[in-house]
């Protein structure tokens, strides 16, 4: 089902609509400040699973956490001052930075090294949501493997059977977001996107 939401003054009652959608374990398509993601509770087991089924990825593919600002990332994720510093100056914005996994974060989710990708985009519809659900949103690109993101809302209905609910708020765009890694030192560059890597280089 496809919900307009307005990217810039989103309707809480339209919000509360895709946060119900999430609290059911549904999986969702919305809007971030680089390309449109996929995403669903992080706490819920089934629905992460359905994720994963929904577009089709290996078991070893990685998810970030969308998170709605800063105070919410000590919760999931070990953050020393030095990485505190560079989160701060640069979020929100188009990165997902790797940090230190806390315990709070499911086996499901981390990665081998205990890991975990941290984004909070500059998108009031996507913080809007993991405001209101109260937890991150775990989050992946609207893309199959090996094509371009999706930057219309239809596509991706048509596209990514089994959503419950695709949100509409105008075309998205076509680079992701910038990765680092800041369990390294110096911070390691995964995959250069949407954001600039001018301090880390």
């Amino acid at each position: 089902m496809l919900l307009e939401i307005s990217p810039d003054h989103p309707e809480p009652r339209k919000i509360r609509r895709a946060v119900e959608a999430l609290e059911a374990g549904e999986v969702i398509a919305y809007p971030t400040d680089t390309v449109y993601g996929l995403g669903c509770d992080l706490m819920n087991k089934r629905a992460v699973e359905k994720l994963y089924s929904i577009k089709q990825m290996d078991a070893t593919h990685k998810l970030a956490f969308v998170c709605p600002d800063l105070s919410e990332i000590a919760r999931y994720a070990v953050v020393e001052n030095q990485a505190y510093r560079i989160l701060r100056h640069y979020l929100p914005g188009p990165y997902c930075f790797i940090l230190d996994a806390t315990r709070e974060v499911p086996k499901l989710i981390q990665s081998k090294r205990k890991t975990v990708g941290i984004r909070v985009p500059n998108h009031e519809v996507i913080r809007a949501i993991t405001r209101e659900l109260g937890r991150p949103v775990i989050s992946t690109t609207a893309q199959r493997e090996g094509e371009d993101p999706h930057i219309d809302a239809r596509e991706i209905r048509d596209t990514f059977h089994g959503l419950a609910l695709v949100i509409d708020s105008g075309a998205g765009g076509m680079v992701p977001s910038t990765v680092i890694d800041l369990t390294k030192l110096p911070p390691e560059i995964l995959r250069e996107g949407a954001g600039s890597i001018e301090d880390f280089v």
